[in-house]
């Protein structure tokens, strides 16, 4: 058997199971979903079912915006008031050239980058996550969407936007920005552009990246880290984002 026959064989096997684990997991969607484990003792067709419907839905709302900003940041109040008059000024100058503004919905930078395209009267989405202890959404949506899969929500913040915008933030705001790094660095996504806004925030971090990842370990190339731009002001990050997004 050839090769290309193995293959379509395969695809066919696959596609039989896939079609087999819809019919069960739309028949088998419980009220009441349990939490998901390491490593379940048995295939949960529901589950499966669950995810791909997140992911149809998702990539379905996020074809309709051809020009795509996405801001990500902090959800807390607890930065100093410049950063969300900023995150709401850009958003709202980037809606007026046509540009949907797109994050996880909630408060925050979040909440300052919908509110500012809101205010411009452009296209505020918000993909948040659905969380046992409810987070909430915020008052400047034109449209929104919540996930329960938190890995399904960040496929759909990643293909959103050919523009990613990172204000200061913790943990997610940081694995937002590597994963978009690593995932333009490994040619999993075309080029994108990244900007990271307050250099106090980031320099520390770059810093780190330049001398630890790449003089000392050579754990990154030079190319690398021109991946992002650092800019410390609206007017830099609005020219650059006008200057280098060609779609």
């Amino acid at each position: 058997m050839n090769d290309d026959l193995m293959r379509d064989n395969s695809i066919h096997d696959t596609a039989e199971k896939l079609a087999r684990i819809i019919h069960e997991g739309h028949r088998t969607m419980p009220e009441d979903r349990p939490l998901m484990v390491c490593k379940p003792k048995k295939i949960e067709s529901w589950r499966i079912f669950k995810i791909m419907v997140e992911f149809i839905e998702g990539f379905d709302i996020i074809r309709r915006y051809g020009l795509a900003v996405t801001f990500f940041g902090s959800s807390r109040a607890t930065l100093e008031d410049d950063v969300y008059k900023h995150a709401t000024e850009l958003a709202g100058r980037l809606a007026k050239k046509g540009f949907a503004i797109i994050t996880g919905g909630s408060s925050g930078v979040m909440q300052a980058a919908n509110k500012g395209a809101f205010e411009a009267g452009g296209a505020s989405v918000g993909l948040n996550i659905n969380l046992p202890a409810t987070q909430t959404y915020n008052h400047y949506l034109t449209e929104k969407f919540g996930f329960d899969h938190f890995f399904v929500r960040k496929v759909m913040l990643t293909y959103a936007s050919k523009v990613y915008v990172y204000f200061p933030g913790g943990f997610g705001t940081l694995d937002e920005f590597f994963e978009i790094v690593t995932l333009v660095q490994s040619k999993k996504i075309s080029n994108v552009t990244i900007v990271l806004f307050d250099k106090s925030y980031w320099e520390p971090l770059l810093s780190f990246i330049e001398k630890t990842l790449y003089e000392q370990n050579a754990a990154i190339d030079e190319s690398d880290m021109r991946l992002y731009t650092l800019v410390d002001s609206v007017d830099e990050a609005y020219d650059y984002i006008i200057a280098n997004v060609t779609c």
